[in-house]
């Protein structure tokens, strides 16, 4: 998924005022300016160090004064990538900031100096993203074994804030080429053993707790 895309969510904390799901996920709306703040933080997040580049990422290569090295590759499945000079090398594992330091280690045998940057430009298919008042916003990978559901990936990143609403989560999905917003009562979930809300997530879903709204 390109990272542009999510800058056309088209709607979620405006919704936050709508009343709670009743019986399933329903899709909702969020004004402009709620869709932008969450477009920025994911952004935030998937940029970040602390994002571990994983096989199937799409990554831009640049060698500073080597414009005839640049490159734009995907990670294979074993984690690699092949970059002229180096030959294969294993990037995935590492965070964007180590990747670069490792493929410009590789390249000293060969340049003086060498300044790599890398940028991601598309993400693999097994990430999604929790953010909003949860205790540790970022990204995690559904596992392999199993579907990974709204309130584990909550729980894996801490969760919720002393302030988050927790009968207003949002899990934002592309289905189809639209953006869905999908609504998931976890009070329900928790407080009512209604476990058929908590909804299987998808590779790229992001997941936005809002805060509530005294």
């Amino acid at each position: 998924m390109k990272i542009f895309t999510f800058l056309a969510v088209s709607a979620l904390v405006a919704a936050c005022a709508s009343p709670a799901v009743q019986t399933a996920p329903q899709a909702s709306s969020m004004t402009e300016d709620s869709s932008q703040a969450i477009a920025l933080e994911l952004e935030q997040v998937r940029q970040s160090t602390a994002y571990i580049l994983q096989p199937g990422d799409l990554v831009e290569i640049k060698v500073f004064m080597e414009d005839d090295m640049d490159r734009v590759q995907r990670i294979s499945g074993s984690g690699t990538i092949t970059f002229p000079l180096v030959g294969s090398i294993r990037i995935a594992g590492y965070s964007v900031v180590g990747a670069e330091e490792r493929l410009s280690n590789a390249l000293k045998t060969y340049i003086k100096n060498p300044q790599v940057s890398m940028l991601i430009k598309e993400y693999g298919n097994k990430t999604v993203y929790v953010l909003g008042q949860v205790k540790k916003p970022g990204s995690i990978q559904i596992p392999p074994e199993k579907p990974l559901t709204v309130l584990e990936a909550i729980t894996s990143v801490g969760g919720f804030t002393d302030i988050a609403a927790t009968s207003k989560v949002r899990v934002l999905r592309m289905q189809n080429g639209q953006q869905k917003t999908l609504d998931v009562d976890v009070t329900q979930i928790t407080k009512q053993g209604n476990k058929s809300l908590d909804i299987a997530l998808m590779p790229g879903d992001v997941v936005f707790v809002p805060q509530s709204m005294f």
